[in-house]
């Protein structure tokens, strides 16, 4: 069953590999693409000129400023299937709907480093999914490891500035471990639980291909009786998690800084799609207090063992981005985006 994102994508994609008309940004069809309109043989250009406005507008908008953090990425097409229908959860109909295939659009990241950093340095990994539902786009913004460094958002600029290359030399780049990422550590007890895993082999994974991925945060699902469940969200690798040793690292970085970008490239050029399969802790909303800590703390983690993760679908990357800027530079992740009847 072909999805209805997908039919409606399909008239915003152009295939370069057939003869297309030439067309305006908007669709209209252009005899030229080589000459404005002009004020007589030798006259200045004229304003009525749209398609000359569109061609400028669009060559002046064409850099974005490069993003605080996350600003190093690649992103991927893939699609996501459902195992079992979640409908006892949720009204969302990729999540209740087993004969759908949802399109997703994933961009993997490093945090710290700028957009020329190297790719195998020890930091967090961003791991965003967007789902282009037929109720809407759904996007589960995350990371590689299940916690963060603060519970109130009021100490995310803090924390990044403290993260950020010191001021006075611009150094480490794309490394977290320096003097004021200590200092705010110190200064935040909070942290104490992110630092192991930062620390850990989980900050320089082997693989965008063998990463977990967390939603991180606390979410809820609705269903369709008005009832609500706690939920956090895990990607587990059908590869498996594997990381680099901090030789092998420096070693990569030296000799390749584009790694795991060519890595992630290559597979999917060949036909070894990456693969994950989405799972869910899930609490009933009553049970919210049931529990020795917070639920609702994204520095601490649900034990499986008390709350055991359910498998519940599949995420394939099987295509390139053809355009770089276009599809993983200007793509946009929100967690507010969700469809309405959610």
């Amino acid at each position: 069953m072909e999805n209805k994102k997908a039919v409606q994508l399909s008239s915003f994609t152009i295939n370069n590999e057939k003869t297309a008309p030439l067309t305006t940004n908007q669709g209209l069809k252009v005899s030229e693409d080589e000459f404005s309109l002009k004020a007589g043989l030798r006259g200045p250009t004229l304003m009525e000129d749209f398609h000359f406005r569109e061609k400028m507008t669009h060559f002046d908008h064409e850099r974005i400023p490069e993003r605080v953090v996350h600003a190093r990425g690649v992103g991927a097409h893939g699609i996501f299937q459902l195992y079992d229908s979640l409908v006892e959860y949720t009204k969302a109909d990729f999540l209740t709907d087993t004969s759908k295939t949802t399109p997703v659009f994933v961009r993997f990241s490093t945090v710290q480093g700028s957009r020329g950093s190297s790719d195998t340095v020890r930091d967090v990994r961003g791991f965003a999914t967007k789902f282009y539902t037929d109720e809407g786009n759904f996007d589960l913004v995350g990371n590689n490891m299940p916690v963060f460094f603060i519970q109130d958002a009021i100490k995310f600029p803090d924390f990044v500035h403290a993260l950020k290359p010191e001021p006075h030399t611009d150094i480490p780049q794309g490394a977290s471990a320096h003097d004021t990422f200590w200092d705010f550590i110190g200064q935040n007890h909070e942290s104490a639980h992110m630092v192991m895993w930062a620390m850990s082999d989980r900050a320089i994974p082997r693989s965008l291909r063998m990463m977990e991925g967390f939603g991180v945060h606390t979410f809820r699902l609705i269903n369709a009786d008005g009832e609500a469940h706690f939920v956090k969200f895990h990607w587990k690798p059908l590869l498996g998690v594997h990381s680099l040793v901090w030789d092998e690292a420096q070693r990569i970085a030296g000799k390749n800084p584009d790694f795991h970008r060519q890595d992630l490239y290559e597979a999917i050029e060949k036909g070894d799609f990456p693969e994950w399969q989405l799972g869910l802790q899930i609490i009933p909303e009553k049970d919210e207090f049931n529990f020795d800590f917070d639920i609702l703390d994204p520095t601490k983690i649900w034990p499986e063992e008390e709350v055991p993760v359910k498998i519940v679908g599949k995420m394939t990357l099987n295509r390139n981005v053809n355009n770089f800027f276009a599809e993983t530079e200007q793509v946009a992740f929100h967690p507010g985006h969700v469809s309405a009847r959610d």
